[in-house]
């Protein structure tokens, strides 16, 4: 009997000790995860104060005005022409020009009938001439040619050169009334309206061809 008892507290030892080794080899249960705490109240953010851009470095391109011209210079214009066709002076340097040209044509004309009067007469005398007189007419009438182109000449000079000092006078009168207009307009130059190819935005074109003209009269009525 007592070999059973001591077979059987054997066999309980041997169940105990395996038990044993088979609750080490088991992977311990996971633990029970705690509950996650309530999320705190979100403490009040403070107002941001509103940034402005600090003057010229604004990011954003600003509205650009269209930029208007300036005007920073004044030219005076002059119509040599109007001036020379409208003013007393210049009335009368035309005047005198014409008066001339028609003088010397006429003389010019009367050279011309001498001429072909002499190749007339020649030319119906040549039949009864002998040859010697008709070399000494042919030699006269080429001197009478020479002559007559020389008068030509000499007549056509004449007029060029005195319409030429009528026209120096004109412009030098002008000059002097656009050199008081200028002065008294404030202007930076005056220049014939012919002469103006370009004329910049910032530039201001003023005629003065009308206070010329009456400048030029009135120094005129005064002589």
């Amino acid at each position: 009997m007592q070999k059973t008892i001591r077979t059987v507290l054997i066999s309980c030892f041997l169940l105990l000790a395996t038990l044993t080794a088979q609750a080490a080899d088991q992977p311990a249960a996971a633990a029970t995860p705690a509950a996650a705490p309530a999320p705190a109240a979100p403490e009040a953010v403070p107002a941001q104060p509103a940034l402005k851009p600090a003057p010229g470095l604004s990011l954003l391109p600003t509205a650009k005005e269209e930029a208007k011209p300036v005007v920073t210079m004044k030219i005076g214009v002059v119509d040599i022409n109007k001036v020379s066709t409208d003013t007393t002076m210049g009335k009368a340097a035309q005047a005198q020009i014409k008066a001339q040209q028609a003088k010397l044509q006429k003389q010019v004309e009367g050279k011309r009938k001498q001429l072909d009067k002499f190749k007339a007469d020649t030319e119906r005398q040549l039949p009864t001439l002998t040859p010697q007189q008709r070399e000494a007419k042919s030699k006269e009438f080429q001197k009478k040619i020479e002559e007559f182109q020389k008068f030509g000449m000499k007549a056509e000079k004449e007029l060029m050169e005195n319409q030429q000092k009528l026209t120096k006078g004109l412009f030098e009168a002008i000059g002097k009334a656009a050199d008081e207009q200028g002065k008294a307009k404030g202007l930076a130059a005056v220049a014939t309206n012919r002469d103006l190819l370009y004329l910049s935005s910032t530039v201001a074109m003023i005629d003065v061809t009308g206070d010329i003209i009456k400048s030029l009269d009135e120094k005129r009525a005064k002589k």
